[in-house]
């Protein structure tokens, strides 16, 4: 972490700028908040999973003390958006960021110096008005329903939070095409998924550009989707925002009135598109492909249908723009969870019967390939679950090469975790750089090509079709086009799956319901006849053929005769779920007749009104129960005489079809008054009111069969839900247990947060402590004026002093590169070779270089330890000595002065500006037994067994040169080897060379013990 600070005044009020580098997911925050004095100002620093907090604490009574900001890679963006939004622009805003969760955000706060509109953190239910800011709590995702905002838990752990995503997609399924998203700077990949929401209702999305963000993550992600409608700068995206708003679609009854005016236009759109494309869009529905051409008119403010028509030709790429919002490309892993657990308990246990044999899956309109991933995980779920071995093939096609290329490629961004299960996530996916890539074993699964499903061949023999959500843009006569070639394309007994808005329509002759809430059906095995092809010629007709029906129709009559022949039965019907009759078999007119009103094959319609109440009882216990049903002896009017019929409903099974019954009428003889108005005779007859007794008897035990089997289905129904009822109590049990637990786990989270606050205090002091020394070493360097040069251990350059680049051509961005790459200005050609003989031998060296400009230097390279002994590298550092180089030069061309100073008894001693030993007469190295090597460039007070290394003398040795002063007759006591204690007498001037204007101190020393000892 560095910080830089402007305006240094203590006094004046200056503002702090804090980049604080983290390694979590949100990745680099910078901070840039507070103003006020220094003094004001006291800080803290805490350090979490999300990286590093700054806390600003005033100590003042202005400022809050409870001022902690998390802050946000977006902040100067949300800056330049507001401070050009108008307040009265009627829209609201919502602002949704990556914050802290355990500290409270003050972005409320910063964003409200930018605009005048009022801004509100939602802490709770709030309704959304217009002219307002609306801010994401911490530790909370954002959701919105019928024109409120809620706050509402997040479901994944810290660091796969997608709270963007999750309100975009909240947002699109609340607003539809009036739904606007806006991406702006910020890290990772999220905002994709969003972006595909809103645009998949219809709705439009801006980005910032990448190149005003200071971290583009986030709207790289939001452009790859190919769905930007809008890529702008912050400031100027209010102008075009509202620009858009005023062209924005119209309502439905005006949207009407607009097709009716420019139909013709709007063809002409279409055919451009064909042209371009090669798909048509003509047979989609027309609200659908007119709210998406409007929509684009509202991206580029054109009034009409006719202008964009004429945009379209002069613009051929926003041909392919509408082309993209058209195939409407949204999709998520395991969409409608429910749909993908029915459809794993009811389609794969029957695909999985046997075992080693082919499983082919056909997914049209793939999109970007979740939807077909998806199921290759379930069905390999399901596989390892049971043991059950099959090769399994699932073919993905769309019509949107992008699309089909994201598919193949298998990369994710981080917010499918908010659809995929954690157990899931790791069994299939690798994560790569935030993004989630499928496992080999899935995409082996899975093959995607291009394809039409409209126009091109389908594939065949297929076990399931999972044609989710494409059928509910296109009109009624191409879904019952489709209907008819997926029906064509599974093999017999497959199986149908269809989006939860989606159904089959009038097509019920060619599949049958399985799940009916989450639309599983399955393939039947006949076919009414209608095989026309309504669609078009330029739309394969894949519907049955007549032969194909001629022999299904066979194979029905045949499954009626062998079951008459069965049962000696000379009339029947045999009757679907539905009670519709399929096949007729020997002459029934005598039991079933044609009711009045619109023809039906309904059998409960068509049977004598005397049997319907027998037949519907007989029906519902063959259904039920699934065992044969028989009614003897069932009294009916005929054309003269009372007759008598018994009534067998039979379960019939078949390969594709278990639900089948085969209803036979079997007549018996009857004597009876051959009159009709003697076929119920009052009491007076004996004979005939027995046989009135006798039916009414049969009709009363006929119903208290019937009530029954009410009574004991009801039982059953009672004795199901108290099962339920006590499942669901001991689910309320447990739930009660995990709240304990959670309620265990909250206790220790807040035992961890308090240790981390301590950790926090500690490594608070710790980095106090080191910003202390690290201000220490920079003034010791800059003080000591010398040029110094720290290298690695690979001679590359890793800081230097500001004196350093008067000898070594340094800049600042030579930080990283060899030392051995930049030029110096030395004379000399063995730098490099020295400081790898340094490393390899680890001892100091010391050399006299001289510059190209003729100044001299003692260069020293030494080894840079670690406080382990570890080397991490080399210590360059250059001591300037041209003024004892001077000196020493002026004594050798002078040697008449040297050897007066050596003739006399008087120590005398030249020292240089660091009071270092440059020269001594011999009479200094006698006194105090000293050699010249062990002396010179020393500081005197290494030398001469540290007499000179006293305080006092200290003092003024380092007066003489910055303060001008001078030792005068300074008497100091030395202990001196062989003589004992003796007093010297101290004399010290400055000395100043011309030529070279150097600054050079001459010491003269002198006994006076003797003299001293006189005197007494």
């Amino acid at each position: 972490m560095w910080a830089r600070v402007f305006n240094c005044d203590r006094s004046t009020p200056i503002r702090f700028y804090y980049p604080i580098f983290t390694g979590t997911e949100d990745g680099h925050y910078r901070l840039m908040v507070g103003s006020g004095s220094l003094q004001d100002l006291s800080f803290l620093l805490n350090i979490g999973e999300y990286g590093i907090t700054l806390c600003l604490l005033h100590r003042s009574s202005a400022w809050p003390r409870r001022m902690i900001e998390k802050i946000v890679p977006s902040l100067e963006a949300f800056e330049q958006f507001f401070r050009n939004m108008p307040v009265d622009s009627g829209l609201a805003f919502v602002v949704i960021q990556h914050l802290d969760p355990t500290h409270k955000s003050i972005l409320n706060e910063i964003l409200g110096r930018y605009t005048s509109m009022k801004v509100t953190e939602v802490t709770e239910s709030v309704s959304v008005q217009e002219n307002q800011v609306y801010i994401i709590p911490p530790n909370k995702d954002l959701a919105i329903l019928n024109g409120r905002l809620y706050t509402v838990e997040p479901t994944n752990r810290r660091g796969f939070r997608q709270p963007v995503d999750f309100f975009f997609r909240c947002l699109a399924q609340e607003f539809k095409e009036r739904a606007i998203g806006i991406v702006f700077s910020g890290t990772g990949s999220e905002g994709g998924m969003g972006t595909r929401a809103i645009k998949g209702e219809g709705g439009m999305v801006m980005v910032q550009d990448p190149e005003t963000a200071k971290y583009d993550g986030m709207p790289k992600s939001a452009i790859a989707t190919g769905l930007a409608d809008f890529i702008l700068p912050p400031e100027k995206m209010p102008q075009q925002l509202l620009a858009y708003i005023r062209h924005a679609p119209a309502s439905s009854r005006a949207r009407d009135q607009i097709s009716r005016e420019d139909d013709d236009s709007l063809d002409k759109v279409l055919v451009l598109v064909r042209l371009k494309t090669g798909h048509d869009f003509s047979y989609y529905k027309r609200n659908t492909i007119v709210r998406r051409v409007e929509r684009r008119m509202a991206v580029h403010q054109v009034p009409s249908m006719a202008d964009y028509l004429r945009f379209l030709q002069n613009q051929p790429s926003e041909v392919a723009i509408l082309f993209k919002e058209l195939l409407i490309n949204v999709t998520n892993f395991f969409r409608d969870p429910g749909a993908f657990d029915a459809l794993k308990e009811i389609v794969l246990p029957k695909l999985f019967e046997t075992e080693y044999h082919d499983v082919r899956i056909w997914v049209p309109a793939c999109s970007s390939g979740e939807e077909a991933y998806s199921l290759a995980m379930l069905v390999k779920d399901y596989a390892d679950e049971t043991g059950r071995s099959a090769h399994i093939q699932i073919f993905a096609t769309d019509i949107d090469e992008e699309a089909v290329e994201t598919a193949r490629a298998g990369l994710y961004p981080a917010g499918i975790a908010v659809d995929i299960s954690p157990e899931r996530l790791e069994k299939y996916f690798t994560l790569e750089e935030n993004q989630f890539r499928i496992k080999r074993e899935v995409r082996d699964m899975v093959v995607f090509a291009l394809q039409n499903a409209i126009s091109d061949p389908p594939f065949s023999r297929l076990d399931l079709v999972a044609c989710r959500n494409l059928l509910i843009y296109m009109n009624t006569d191409l879904q019952k086009k489709l209907i008819r070639l997926f029906h064509y394309a599974l093999k017999p007994g497959g199986f149908l799956f269809l989006g939860s808005s989606e159904s089959i329509g009038a097509s019920s002759d060619l599949f049958s319901v399985l799940d009916r809430k989450w639309k599983i059906h399955v393939r039947k095995e006949y076919d009414t006849g209608n095989a026309i092809n309504l669609y078009g010629p330029h739309v394969p007709d894949f519907a049955v053929t007549t032969r194909e029906v001629a022999h299904r129709k066979t194979v029905f009559r045949d499954l009626a005769e062998t079951s008459l022949l069965e049962n000696f039965a000379t009339s029947g019907a045999l009757i679907d779920d539905k009670d519709n009759v399929v096949y007729f078999y020997g002459s029934a007119s005598k039991f079933l007749l044609p009711a009045s009103g619109e023809a039906s094959l309904n059998i409960l319609k068509m049977v004598r009104e005397e049997l319907r109440f027998q037949l519907a009882n007989s029906i519902r216990v063959a259904q039920t129960e699934k065992r044969n049903v028989y009614r003897p002896g069932i009294k009916f009017k005929g054309e003269s005489r009372t007759e008598a019929v018994d009534l067998i409903v039979r379960p019939v099974s078949h390969l594709s079809q278990d639900n089948l019954l085969l209803v036979l009428f079997q007549e018996t003889p009857e004597v009876t008054p051959t009159r009709d108005e003697d076929l119920f005779e009052s009491e007076a007859q004996p004979t005939e009111g027995l046989t009135r007794v006798q039916q009414l008897e049969q009709e009363l035990s006929s119903a208290k069969e019937y009530l029954q089997t009410t009574i004991e289905e009801l039982e059953t129904a009672n004795e199901e839900l108290k099962s339920m009822n006590e499942e669901l109590q001991s689910t309320n049990e447990e739930l009660q247990s995990t709240n304990e637990e959670l309620e265990t786990s909250k206790e220790e989270q807040q035992s961890i947060n308090e240790e981390l606050i301590t950790v926090n205090s500690e490594l608070q002091q710790r980095v106090e402590e080191l910003s202390k020394v690290n201000d220490d070493m920079n003034n010791l360097l800059s003080s000591t004026q010398l040029g110094t040069v720290f290298l690695d251990t690979d001679l590359n350059i890793e800081r230097f002093t500001p004196d350093a680049t008067e000898i070594i051509n340094l800049i600042p961005s030579d930080v990283g590169r060899p030392i051995g790459h930049i030029v110096t200005n030395l004379a000399y050609d063995n730098l490099v070779d020295d400081c790898r003989e340094v490393l390899k031998t680890l001892i100091p060296k010391e050399i006299e270089v001289a510059t190209k400009n003729h100044k001299w230097y003692l260069m020293r390279a030494r080894p840079y330890k670690t406080r382990e002994h570890l080397i991490h590298g080399i210590v360059l550092t250059f001591v300037d000595i041209t003024a004892l180089k001077t000196l020493q030069k002026q004594l050798a061309d002078n040697g008449l002065c040297e050897n007066i100073l050596n003739t006399t008894h008087e120590c005398f001693m030249l020292l240089d500006a660091d009071l270092r030993v440059q020269s001594a007469n011999d009479a200094f190295y006698r006194f105090f037994s000293l050699k010249p090597k062990n002396t010179i460039n020393r500081r005197i007070y290494d030398v001469a067994n540290k007499h000179f290394a006293t305080p006092e003398i200290k003092r003024l040795l380092e007066e003489i040169i910055p303060k001008e002063t001078r030792i005068d007759n300074y008497q100091a006591k030395f202990n001196i080897k062989g003589l004992g204690e003796r007093t010297m007498l101290l004399n010290a001037r400055e000395l100043i060379e011309r030529e070279s204007n150097s600054r050079i101190i001459l010491l003269a020393i002198q006994d006076i013990t003797d003299i001293k000892m006189a005197e007494k």
